[in-house]
């Protein structure tokens, strides 16, 4: 997949990606607003090990956020199974240089987009931290609209937090 924006594309993770990848992903203000499985700190070995994952052939289909020819982040979704095969879960991060800027917005509608395209999805979701607003506007600027706040629903970081669900349907 490739899909050309304005800053960015969304495209397929490559193996040249593991550098720039490290680089943007070894943040601390980055990995609390994303689930554990995204280590901190993240090397070089993570990013390989990432991008091997990636490139496979699993459920689970994520892309590279390359901004300036360089890997700025990541999106990505995951297609239900069972009685849920009619919806994906939508995720992103986005290297902290770049916050504030559009490009998520940009990325999340492109993808969003894409997904009701190419599969036969009735709803995306995703969710956001309570004490991360700038996703939730992201998500609302994409078109989601919010769907409820799950109470005491994540430990991050040592702290219970709020998670925020937002949902986009056809």
């Amino acid at each position: 997949m490739e899909l050309k924006l304005e800053p960015c594309t969304i495209r397929d993770w490559r193996k040249n990606d593991a550098e720039s990848l490290a680089e943007r992903a070894n943040n601390r203000r980055r990995w609390l607003n994303v689930r554990d499985r995204f280590p901190h700190p993240y090397g070089i070995a993570d990013a390989r090990n990432f991008i091997e994952r990636a490139t496979s052939n699993q459920p689970e289909k994520n892309s590279c956020i390359e901004i300036d020819d360089s890997a700025a982040g990541g999106i990505g979704f995951r297609l239900g199974e069972d009685v849920h095969k009619h919806t994906a879960e939508l995720g992103y991060w986005l290297a902290e240089e770049f916050w504030g800027k559009g490009v998520m917005t940009e990325a999340v509608t492109a993808l969003a987009n894409y997904c009701f395209e190419k599969f036969s999805l009735n709803r995306i979701f995703a969710g956001a931290y309570a004490n991360n607003p700038a996703s939730a506007r992201v998500l609302e600027k994409s078109g989601f609209v919010f769907e409820g706040r799950l109470r005491n629903n994540v430990l991050k970081d040592a702290q219970i937090l709020d998670s925020l669900l937002y949902a986009k349907t056809k």
